[in-house]
């Protein structure tokens, strides 16, 4: 029982290294060859789980060569035009100038209700209002309303906002990020005074920011009592 135990936590952490490996859009919008790679990973990964019977390196060698695969492919697709064509396909405009391109939905097997039900996730319930709707290789919809039905810009108002900074998270959930609180230009000395300004230590913070403009966000932690 506990040799399992072993075999399914190993397997797990040599899954998430693969995930890793193959970059963080496994985990949001996936291209068809890395839907492919994730699901033989999965399945790869289960039958040594289930079976205790099957010698462990039977189910860890098909794993890394299929992680070896997909890093060779993406190399590959980086540099061929035509393999990236034929693996991942291309965008293809649904919406083209305010017309409906019939003969590109059927071809994507996109109905009008997903179509309409897409335009509403881009909060557009007007089909009208689209000039230019594109499905994107990876099964999301690029959408592109007519000038006139756009929200208006502060540049279009002749407003000139604030300029804004990134803040750099220098202290999360207790953790001092040292890389980060160099990269935002402060040192410990500083640190301390910043929790000493909030009465609290660093155990005590769960989130601390800096941005270029030096405003600091300080938020600590809330115990149960």
């Amino acid at each position: 029982m506990i040799l399992s135990y072993l075999r399914t936590i190993l397997l797990y952490l040599v899954l998430i290294f693969c995930i890793r490996l193959m970059g963080k859009r496994q985990i949001g919008e996936m291209e068809p060859t890395e839907f492919v790679v994730t699901m033989l990973l999965a399945n790869l990964a289960a039958i040594p789980m289930q079976d205790g019977a099957i010698p462990l390196y039977s189910g860890l060698v098909p794993i890394l060569t299929v992680l070896g695969m997909e890093l060779v492919l993406s190399g590959l697709i980086l540099r061929s035009v035509v393999l990236r064509r034929f693996l991942c396909g291309k965008p293809v405009i649904l919406i083209d100038n305010g017309k409906i391109i019939q003969d590109n939905l059927r071809r994507t097997r996109v109905t009008l209700d997903e179509l309409t039900g897409h335009l509403r996730e881009k909060d557009v319930l007007d089909i009208g209002s689209v000039q230019y709707a594109i499905l994107e290789t990876d099964g999301n919809l690029s959408v592109f309303p007519y000038p006139k039905e756009r929200p208006a810009r502060a540049k279009d108002a002749g407003i000139h906002p604030k300029q804004q900074f990134l803040p750099v998270t220098v202290v999360e959930d207790g953790y001092l990020s040292r890389e980060n609180l160099k990269r935002a230009g402060k040192d410990e000395t500083w640190l301390e005074e910043v929790l000493r300004n909030n009465s609290a230590s660093l155990r005590d913070t769960l989130l601390l920011t800096v941005d270029a403009a030096n405003r600091v966000h300080w938020l600590g932690k809330e115990y149960k009592r």
